[in-house]
């Protein structure tokens, strides 16, 4: 099986006011002659480490089964910050979003050939970081092409986020969540219902017409369930 790289690499974001690291992987056939589709990952290195990513994408390019995709994982310095970051009610969380589509995204179709258009430019996440993913492609809808959310945290932000989408043929929607996430244990103490409020935003979803794909899996909140799903993500996003 042929192997990609990582390569890690910083960025000085002026809207986060610090230096961010990136984790960029780069498929092993990987030219610049070649134009390639992006995937940025909040929570990027959990993508890498528990999603076990770099090695389905090497599958999946055995396979012959996607595009040519250059990973952009984004890893968070701190479970508070992440927390400041992803959230809907952060203090960071605005500032967060401005870094990924005027900071990060630039940067990356400046340093690697990318189509440099919304459907060859995806978003992923789980849980908080599917929360922020999904209100970054809400924000600037004719920047991303398709989002993927493995079990996001939805509250009413979120949900006036999807609302307030004037185009919902803008980009497609990945989303899944686990029959058991109805007692989720959170980063600030609290016990929170997953499951009910995803299912209302994927009625939202629905409602808005937006191309999606929605599934509930019968796990809990966990990378054990996510990191199953990963495929069957990747080749909706990305699939040839």
């Amino acid at each position: 099986m042929k192997k990609g790289r990582i390569n890690e690499l910083s960025l000085q974001s002026q809207a986060l006011g610090e230096e961010m690291e990136l984790l960029v992987y780069l498929p092993e056939n990987y030219s610049d002659l070649y134009k390639h589709s992006v995937l940025i990952a909040s929570d990027g290195k959990d993508y890498f480490q528990y999603g076990r990513m770099t090695r389905l994408l090497e599958k999946l390019y055995e396979e012959e089964a996607i595009e040519r995709l250059i990973v952009v994982g984004v890893p968070y310095k701190s479970v508070s910050e992440r927390r400041r970051m992803y959230h809907p009610d952060g203090d960071r969380n605005s500032d967060y979003i401005r870094f990924i589509a005027h900071e990060l995204v630039p940067f990356i179709d400046t340093e690697f050939p990318t189509y440099q258009m919304a459907a060859g430019r995806g978003l992923i996440g789980d849980s908080l970081a599917a929360t922020v993913s999904l209100m970054t492609a809400c924000k600037y809808p004719h920047s991303f092409g398709k989002v993927v959310c493995h079990s996001p945290y939805v509250d009413g932000q979120v949900m006036a986020a999807v609302e307030s989408v004037s185009d919902p043929a803008a980009f497609d929607i990945y989303q899944v969540i686990g029959t058991g996430e109805t007692e989720v244990p959170t980063t600030n103490g609290e016990i929170d219902d997953f499951l009910n409020p995803n299912r209302k935003l994927r009625n939202l979803i629905e409602k808005k017409g937006f191309s999606s794909f929605y599934e509930e899996f019968d796990g809990k909140h966990t990378w054990k369930f996510w990191q199953r799903d990963l495929e069957r993500a990747i080749r909706f996003a990305f699939g040839k």
